[in-house]
């Protein structure tokens, strides 16, 4: 296949470098608008203290390819759908590594339902800096398809998990991906808004009888709620499930909203409590612990200079 990845966060240079390492740079790219090509060309870009030539194409040059892998963040999703759009040829396969649960729509919307796969990346601690990555833990990509799924789809989802299987990459198939997303999805809602809300990373957010828990543990609960009201069986059970695995990580990183406050940057507060408080309005459910993260995370935005 060739891959191409637009995005060049924490997940997007995790994952990126991983392909461009199997597959070679000829069949491998970032892209990206001309303004972060020149940018980013000036960088020196490590992983892990390890510096890394990764392969950056702008968008002027691109071309169709098999695979695109959409890593920004939520906030830059809109801008990111003109850099995608000279990838995407007939055959394309989209995935995003978006957090949240409203990306797959929005590429859905612009490129086609046929292109876009469900996807959830789970279980790493990365962390991006300016040009540095560093990570303990590589986690997955949760990939799935409905039962339903027309027989193009069908064929797009062998032949990614051909390519994925064939270069060693870390991936998981998902009988039923939707509450996969929605799992993920509450683990989010919690750890992320709190780490950011607080300013701590995931040891500290986890300290028992900490105020810091309790928001994260409240802010799950409000999710798996929802989730049930649409129709995914999600609860205390997922909860817990979830919280394990947040014990499993680097209690020293923190995830990619707490990096926000540190770098300044906006946040994906709107695709997390945002999303929260407008279905819990649709199923008149209260979602007070959303509502204060949602608010307090805000005024933590209007400060940065």
């Amino acid at each position: 296949m060739t891959v191409a990845v637009v995005g060049m966060g924490a997940l997007g240079m995790l994952f990126g470098n991983i392909i461009q390492r199997e597959i070679g740079e000829n069949n491998f790219a970032f892209v990206m608008d001309e303004k972060r090509y020149k940018k980013n060309a000036k960088k020196e870009f490590t992983i892990n203290g390890q510096r890394v030539d990764l392969h950056m194409m702008p968008v002027s040059k691109a071309y169709f390819v098999d695979l695109v892998i959409v890593a920004v963040k939520y906030p830059g999703l809109e801008e990111a759908l003109d850099t995608i759009a000279p990838l995407v040829g007939s055959e394309t396969i989209i995935l995003s590594l978006l957090n949240g649960i409203t990306s797959e729509r929005i590429l859905a919307d612009r490129f086609g339902e046929e292109h876009v796969i469900d996807c959830v990346a789970q279980g790493m601690d990365a962390m991006h800096f300016g040009a540095s990555l560093i990570y303990t833990k590589t986690g997955q990509i949760h990939i799935g398809i409905a039962d339903d799924a027309s027989e193009k789809k069908q064929y797009q989802m062998t032949a990614l998990c051909k390519f994925f299987h064939g270069i060693g990459f870390p991936y998981v198939v998902e009988d039923d991906i939707r509450y996969r997303m929605w799992c993920k999805f509450m683990l989010n809602v919690g750890v992320n808004q709190v780490c950011m809300a607080y300013g701590v990373g995931y040891g500290k957010a986890l300290r028992k009888n900490s105020k810091e828990r309790m928001a994260l543990v409240s802010a799950m609960r409000e999710v798996a709620l929802i989730a049930q009201a649409e129709g995914i069986s999600i609860g205390e059970k997922e909860v817990l499930e979830y919280l394990e695995i947040l014990e499993t990580l680097d209690p020293n990183a923190t995830p990619s909203m707490g990096q926000d406050r540190i770098n300044k940057h906006p946040s994906e507060v709107e695709a997390f409590a945002g999303e929260v408080m407008r279905l819990g309005k649709v199923h008149h459910i209260e979602t007070p612990t959303n509502d204060f993260l949602y608010h307090k995370i805000h005024k933590i935005e209007k400060t940065y200079v």
